[in-house]
């Protein structure tokens, strides 16, 4: 019985149907990580994902056609493995994991399944959203590249909405999940960017929640860097981002800490006074980045600098030609712990 349940993971692990995966076969229908021995027509149960398909219907649908949950988890654990490999560019790697990811939560909505089972899994795919959403900014600038990130923002909505249905379904009493905090988070760090706010519900009703989420140390940090952000509090916003974000936070922050370090370059360029240049080493300790990347940075935003006698770099202030970069290289901070 237990070796004919081991052959029922491994035959579901993959495909609901053999005809699936033959059709797929027949019109070359196959991922890099499928293809047996390289062959785009050919390949086996145990390397081909099933895929999402946006026509489904349950009335059509057959029972053998949706994985069990224990299934479901084996095949996102495999999935999300391919997250670590180094053998293709990443954008070849997350469009493989997102759809078939998006087939996995199809699964799970199809057999209602509400448990923390599923919470746990729909927590690791919105984790896998947020660092493609990091990872995918580092990928070339092409309309393709551009694509995929306004796709994966938008499923990563998907995912949150469902997590956030799936942990209120199971809620006992005022307790919250181990990592609710930190992901409920990832919902205000989202309001960031005035020009694309998610689609949901306001925040004003969002911090009606239980009280134990809005005391928590990640709320906490969400709710400053948005308010730091809003205000243009630029030093204070790449500190606490620097020393007090988790890892999904900072990859969500990320994408604002070169805006902030521009609007900080901006208001010491005219602000400052013309007889007396801003040192660049100092610049470069207030928004956390080496002095060679300072010094390009400003360079980024149109701005010259100079070095004195001895050496030492300097922004010269009141320059006219300050704009705002566009996209360019992404400077971490230096004494991040996630760069």
């Amino acid at each position: 019985m237990q070796h004919l349940f081991c052959l029922f993971l491994t035959y579901h692990f993959f495909l609901g149907t053999v005809e699936e995966r033959l059709q797929r076969e027949r019109v070359r229908d196959l991922s890099v990580f499928e293809r047996l021995n390289g062959s785009y027509g050919k390949t086996s149960s145990s390397l081909a994902v099933k895929k999402f398909c946006r026509t489904i219907s349950t009335r059509t649908i057959q029972a053998s056609d949706v994985r069990p949950l224990p299934v479901l988890e084996e095949t996102l654990s495999y999935l999300l493995n391919l997250l670590d490999s180094d053998e293709h560019p990443f954008e070849v790697v997350h469009d493989f994991i997102f759809d078939r990811t998006r087939s996995i939560r199809q699964d799970l909505c199809m057999q209602n399944i509400i448990n923390t089972r599923v919470i746990q899994m729909f927590e690791k795919m919105v984790k896998f959203h947020v660092i493609s959403h990091h990872k995918l900014r580092r990928c070339s600038g092409s309309l393709n590249i551009s694509s995929m990130h306004h796709l994966n923002m938008e499923q990563l909505m998907k995912v949150l909405t469902s997590l956030y249905h799936l942990y209120e379904a199971n809620r006992k009493s005022q307790s919250i999940y181990e990592n609710e905090a930190e992901f409920r988070s990832l919902y205000v760090l989202l309001h960031l960017s005035s020009d694309s706010k998610p689609a949901g519900e306001p925040l004003s009703l969002w911090f009606r929640h239980p009280s134990p989420i809005l005391k928590s140390k990640e709320m906490c940090f969400a709710r400053r860097v948005l308010r730091y952000y809003r205000f243009g509090n630029y030093k204070r916003f790449i500190h606490i981002t620097a020393t007090e974000a988790s890892y999904l936070q900072y990859c969500m922050v990320e994408p604002y800490i070169n805006e902030v370090r521009a609007l900080a370059v901006s208001c010491i360029n005219y602000g400052g006074y013309k007889l007396y240049p801003y040192p660049l080493e100092d610049l470069s300790k207030l928004l956390m980045m080496k002095e060679s990347d300072m010094d390009s940075f400003c360079r980024d935003c149109g701005l010259e600098t100079s070095t004195d006698e001895v050496g030492k770099n300097f922004l010269p202030t009141k320059q006219t030609s300050f704009s705002r970069p566009k996209g360019g290289v992404n400077y971490c901070l230096v004494s991040s712990e996630f760069v």
